[in-house]
């Protein structure tokens, strides 16, 4: 069992002042059902990164139910298909945010999806946590690059670190391990991807790289000729995209393909095996991911165990294992309003879930699980990956800040 150890303040509350909700929703055994929702993409081109996101939240519910983790309640996964796109994710938190069972929400995969989504949640008092968004915005405003950072939705949170995190890593990783020099910058115009080049570009070009081209492309584009002969003219030491990989690994291919022979770098969005199941010519490239390979992790040998015990289908991909931790914490977080109330709900218990969600903190699959003032993960481990003979293979792991002392 996962090391727990989770701080709650809940003030003068008591259960008399407010109510429970305890016999609200009884299962077959007299105990309290609390439903967990999950939104990610389980169709479409991105659904390997979101069938692996809703079987590791699965794996976590089963295991909190088996081991009876929280005393006089039963968890129950609602897991919705956002198919990616921000509207349908927007449905998705208005149909959870109806179910007055729902005590929170892990997902999005996407940084777009979650912008539709965090309104709906803040309105309904309704926590979302996400394993893999990594835009800042989300969680610190638009102004962030200003140092204006401001927290406008207190109900979100991530256990991925963000792309001012991860496009800062590249760019260094790019300029002193790859030893690119100059660098030519894709985007897919996308929330995510325009974030992640930017954030490259700045900490590439601050090391002293130049940028010799950029480009955007939609992220619905497979023929990449035009984008292609522009890059072979900028003759660059490495191409880095920010987007997704369905669109990365044809453009990849069509590089190699149309003499471009440097590798191309991207980050966690291109992390997924079908990357390399997309590209023939996917030798050699490089692509970032939130986290230590949780193959390489102690800590994550239960949670692996587990998986593979469970026979589910998919692979946990990208962000199976921060995605088991989501799902935790807002396990522990409801533990907390539990037994602060007597083993009962109060009736504002999604108020105090998100409350609650501020000070929890355990020993989780990814390492330490903890959330700074705006909701970030205080985990800000990256590791870049390459491929080798069909494989990524990991090749460096640092949190940013401390990259040049490893």
């Amino acid at each position: 069992m996962l090391l727990i150890t989770t701080a709650v303040t809940t003030g003068a509350l008591t259960l008399s002042a407010c109510g429970s909700r305890g016999d609200t929703n009884k299962d077959g055994e007299g105990k309290t059902t609390v439903v967990i929702g999950l939104d990610a993409p389980t169709t479409g081109e991105l659904s390997a990164l979101g069938l692996g996101i809703r079987n590791s939240a699965q794996l976590a519910v089963d295991i909190a139910n088996k081991t009876d983790e929280v005393k006089g309640v039963t968890f129950k996964l609602q897991a919705l298909d956002d198919k990616a796109l921000p509207n349908v994710g927007q449905q998705n938190a208005t149909k959870l945010a109806g179910n007055k069972d729902v005590l929170g929400i892990v997902g999005p995969l996407n940084s777009g999806v979650a912008q539709s989504m965090q309104q709906v949640s803040k309105q309904n008092n309704l926590t979302l946590i996400s394993p893999a968004n990594t835009t800042p915005d989300l969680t610190q405003g638009p102004d962030w690059k200003k140092n204006k950072r401001v927290r406008q939705f207190p109900t979100y949170f991530r256990t991925a670190t963000t792309d001012e995190v991860q496009g800062a890593f590249d760019g260094q990783y790019a300029w002193e391990k790859v030893k690119a020099k100059k660098a030519y910058v894709i985007d897919d115009q996308k929330t995510y991807g325009v974030g992640l080049a930017s954030s490259f570009k700045d900490q590439f070009a601050k090391l002293g790289g130049k940028i010799v081209g950029t480009e955007h492309v939609s992220p619905d584009d497979r023929d990449f000729k035009a984008v292609v002969s522009k890059v072979k003219s900028a003759k660059p030491d490495l191409v880095f995209y920010g987007g997704e990989y369905p669109a990365s690994g044809p453009l990849s291919q069509q590089l190699k393909d149309g003499g471009v022979t440097v590798p191309l770098m991207g980050g966690d969005g291109m992390y997924s095996a079908d990357y390399i199941k997309l590209n023939k010519k996917a030798q050699g490239d490089y692509a970032s991911s939130v986290g230590k390979p949780v193959e390489q992790l102690p800590s994550a040998k239960k949670y692996i165990a587990d998986y593979q015990a469970a026979g589910f289908k998919e692979p946990y991909e990208a962000y199976g294992g921060s995605t088991y931790d989501s799902t935790w914490a807002l396990i522990q977080a409801v533990k907390s309003v539990v037994e602060a109330h007597h083993g009962k709900l109060p009736d504002d218990a999604r108020k105090q879930v998100t409350d609650a969600m501020n000070k929890v903190t355990f020993d989780g699959v990814t390492g330490k699980v903890a959330f700074d003032k705006y909701g970030d993960t205080t985990n800000t481990m990256i590791t870049a990956y390459q491929v080798e003979k069909g494989n990524w293979a990991a090749r460096f792991s640092a949190p940013f800040k401390e990259f040049d002392k490893s």
